[in-house]
């Protein structure tokens, strides 16, 4: 079909220019790169769904605490490498609050966003025994995680949990656990790219498995208490958000300021460990550090190595939001709600014209609406999908990429769709479900 919104011509031009073989099975900045090259040359803008980047405004409380660092001077100054006492104490202070876990401020390590902190962990987490080397992600997740196991040289392996859930998920999980090569497990939840989140039954199910096998748990908090079914804002009272943590000590939490305070730019994010294995030691760490204790082979070793430490004035401005989080002063969640909306709406518009939700139960219950959003369309792999929707100037990402099985469809993040553009998206689907 050449009768697209977008000039068929200039598309196939610039997916040429790019040299991509596959525009279905393009990384995520690949996908962004082609469509900002399609839009400088048609000067039509796109839906653009590819990037789970914000799309609100950041967190005045941090901006203006940053300003006034900046203005004292941190930014000559280079800050501890495990984070300045202000954060590390506000953060165990947040996790107690909104997660109802205590971990001390020494066990809270401020990072380089969430990124850096999964690269410190895997690299850590899978030196600690010679016997265990390999990761274990429970799919679909995030494709860049999977980027740093290839870069850095480490094993892992995967499942797509969906057909996984409930109390089906305890065999399908000891089936990898019980071989004894696996170091650690990663999960996202609420879950990107789906958006499914794990009930209490299946936390229990994971933190059972840790401790019976000494594996380590990776929880993604990225989209933290993101799950608008419930209000996870009030802090010190329950609902908390749900996490692993409840059930074992053998844990490590990566949570982010991009999504839930849209802080994103100023690369600052947390990784908290447990302090039970923050204490511990393995003696197959002195195979690469100076000492075997988990927490200062984290720090001294692997972050140190890495970045020695975060930026100085972002730690002031993620110590600011989470104080007045932890005051109750800032009500974060309220903000992002728009996010929730947002993909009511759009998920609304696709289904209308012909698509389909793929994930889209989370064990009997409707998938909350939220940060991204899956879809597909009768006749279509997520490859083909993407490749022909480009021409309908949409963009998205494939499943095929999050280690999904569910290979027909992709993953839609709603955050830097507007408003304003929903009439425009509307035509565009209308047009593409007329033509096909």
């Amino acid at each position: 079909m050449k009768d697209t919104p977008i000039n068929y011509n200039i598309v196939n031009e610039k997916v040429k220019e790019m040299n991509l073989s596959s525009v279905g099975k393009a990384s995520i900045r690949e996908i962004k790169r082609l469509i900002d090259n399609i839009e400088a040359a048609t000067g039509q803008k796109y839906i653009r769904m590819e990037m789970g980047v914000p799309g609100l405004p950041p967190a005045a409380i941090g901006v203006e605490a940053e300003i006034e660092a900046l203005k004292k001077g941190v930014a000559s100054i280079y800050p501890d490498i495990d984070g300045i006492p202000e954060l590390k104490k506000e953060i165990s202070r947040f996790v107690k609050l909104f997660i109802n876990i205590d971990v001390s401020p020494q066990s809270c390590i401020p990072t380089v966003g969430s990124m850096q902190a999964c690269y410190a962990a895997f690299m850590t987490v899978n030196r600690m025994r010679k016997e265990k080397n390999t990761t274990l992600f429970i799919d679909p997740g995030f494709p860049v995680h999977k980027q740093q196991h290839k870069v850095i040289g480490i094993p892992f392996e995967n499942f797509d949990v969906y057909n996984y859930r409930g109390n089906k998920l305890k065999d399908k999980l000891e089936s990898y656990l019980q071989k004894g090569h696996i170091s650690c497990l990663l999960y996202s939840n609420p879950n990107n790219p789906s958006w499914i989140c794990f009930t209490d039954e299946e936390l229990k199910i994971i933190g059972d498995l840790a401790n019976k096998y000494d594996v380590v748990v990776m929880e993604d908090l990225a989209y933290f208490a993101m799950d608008f079914r419930k209000d996870y804002s009030k802090p010190g009272m329950p609902p908390y958000q749900p996490s692993v943590t409840k059930y074992t000590d053998n844990y490590i939490l990566f949570i982010s300021s991009s999504k839930a305070f849209s802080y994103a730019g100023q690369r600052i994010g947390m990784m908290v460990i447990s302090d039970a294995l923050f204490k511990r030691n393995f003696p197959d760490l002195l195979r690469f550090y100076a000492s075997d204790n988990f927490g200062r082979a984290m720090i001294f070793g692997t972050v140190y190595a890495l970045s020695s430490g975060t930026s100085h004035s972002a730690q002031y401005a993620l110590a600011a939001i989470l104080k007045a989080a932890n005051d109750g002063t800032f009500n974060f969640i309220e903000d992002v709600k728009e996010y929730g909306e947002k993909a009511r709406l759009m998920k609304k518009m696709f289904t209308d014209n012909g698509f389909k939700i793929v994930y889209d139960m989370d064990e009997g219950e409707p998938i909350a609406d939220g940060f991204y959003f899956t879809i597909s369309y009768p006749g279509f792999t997520g490859v083909e999908l993407l490749e022909e929707l480009v021409y309908y100037g949409i963009s998205a990402i494939s499943l095929a990429i999050t280690g999904s099985e569910r290979t027909e469809g992709l993953r839609a993040c709603v955050s830097l769709v507007q408003r304003s553009q929903f009439p425009e998206l509307e035509y565009r689907l209308k047009k593409f479900h007329e033509n096909h």
